[in-house]
């Protein structure tokens, strides 16, 4: 499998390059480089801001085709745009990390399927990612474009614990307390 990841260094991409990397995947990775401590070997970097160098990121990929990308940044439309210029026709399968946040909110029913509406009037965030959906949705109905749709919810990593309540000091200091008995 031949994947390129934009971002592939965060909460939800690193523990996925991980796995990657394990399956014996080719990865190639699209980011800032501003985490080095968390760059993993065998990982082909493409270095630079795709959201600020399209151009040059386009030069870098123009040879290159894979059968999935991955996009773990974006969140507002223009910037799917932007990955439709790039990967159409350069990908089998293109994966556009959501956001469990841009389901209806209140919700009518508690439980939540693939049929629960979309719309969250609360957040900007989430109504960015619902738009970005749409644009992607679009796309597939009139050309085909090959996409899935993520919507995690509680993300967390070995950095970050999601609690609803931590300390001056971050998330960690829950965790701390509770070895302490505190």
């Amino acid at each position: 499998m031949k994947a390129l990841f934009i971002g592939g260094t965060g909460t939800i991409s690193s523990g996925i390059s991980k796995l990657a990397l394990s399956l014996g995947w080719e990865l190639t990775m699209i980011n800032r480089g501003n985490r080095p401590d968390r760059q993993l070997p065998g990982v082909e970097i493409i270095n630079g801001d795709i959201n600020g160098e399209e151009e040059a990121i386009a030069q870098k990929i123009a040879d290159m085709s894979f059968d999935v990308v991955v996009d773990f940044i974006a969140f507002v439309p223009g910037q799917l745009e932007r990955d439709y210029r790039l990967f159409a026709g350069k990908t089998q399968q293109f994966i556009f990390i959501s956001s469990a946040s841009a389901y209806q909110k209140p919700l009518s029913y508690y439980r939540i399927t693939e049929s629960t509406p979309l719309a969250n009037p609360m957040w900007e965030y989430s109504r960015n990612k619902i738009a970005c959906e749409e644009y992607l949705m679009e796309r597939y109905r009139e050309t085909g474009f090959p996409i899935t749709i993520i919507r995690p919810s509680h993300t967390y990593d070995d950095r970050y614990l999601p609690v609803a309540v931590h300390g001056k000091k971050g998330s960690w200091q829950v965790v701390d307390r509770m070895l302490r008995n505190k």
